[in-house]
């Protein structure tokens, strides 16, 4: 209300009826935004105890996950990124779900799986003792093949676009890590300084990448 020349005293009781207003408004804002988390939550626990599995390396390859051929262990750093964002760390692939058509000179492919349940990428972080632990789990859809499909937006988790990832080869960095132009998002198990969603984890370390 922006009336400041009418007196508080003429309008006390309209006055006191905006203020409660905006009290319960903000306080339905908040109630909502809690919901929203208690919601993302729920969400990734359930994603989280439904690749439990996984834990075990072994129990991946098994059921058709290979290690990222490249090698890597991505670094927001190595990516072009500020290195404050941290790492992605080991990707665990299931070219089936990625639906991988060719590697060279750029990973490409036609898949569009979106089930987070059983993902198409499983995110590991190398530990001291050469063994590796399952951090997160990450979607990718490639941007012809999600478009061709009749999509004109990218897919949507839990109220948040996916990021869009494609290299800019007037840098040194390969920002699509050899992936043609895409769509991924990223869910992290780890207890993350920054939404849960975001394609890099600043507790997520690549330090003990032995390559």
């Amino acid at each position: 209300m922006k009336r400041s020349m009418i007196t508080k005293v003429t309008w006390a009781g309209l006055w006191l009826g905006a203020s409660m207003a905006m009290s319960a408004s903000a306080m339905a804002h908040s109630a909502n935004n809690a919901a929203e988390v208690n919601d993302v939550t729920a969400m990734i626990e359930a994603i989280r105890a439904a690749t439990q599995r996984f834990e075990d390396v072994n129990v991946a390859l098994a059921e058709g996950y290979v290690p990222d051929p490249s090698g890597q262990c991505v670094s927001a750093a190595a990516e072009g990124f500020p290195a404050e964002l941290g790492d992605m760390g080991i990707h665990y692939l299931r070219p089936d779900l990625l639906g991988i058509t060719t590697v060279e000179p750029r990973v490409d492919g036609n898949g569009i799986h979106l089930d987070f349940h059983t993902p198409s990428i499983l995110l590991y972080e190398p530990q001291a003792d050469g063994s590796m632990l399952l951090v997160g789990v990450e979607n990718l859809v490639f941007q012809k093949a999600w478009e061709a499909a009749g999509n004109s937006e990218p897919p949507v988790f839990a109220g948040r676009p996916w990021d869009h990832m494609a290299d800019d080869p007037s840098t040194a960095s390969d920002e699509a890590h050899g992936f043609e132009p895409h769509y991924d998002q990223h869910v992290w198990f780890r207890t993350n300084a920054v939404p849960h969603l975001e394609p890099f984890n600043p507790l997520v370390n690549c330090a003990l990448f032995a390559g």
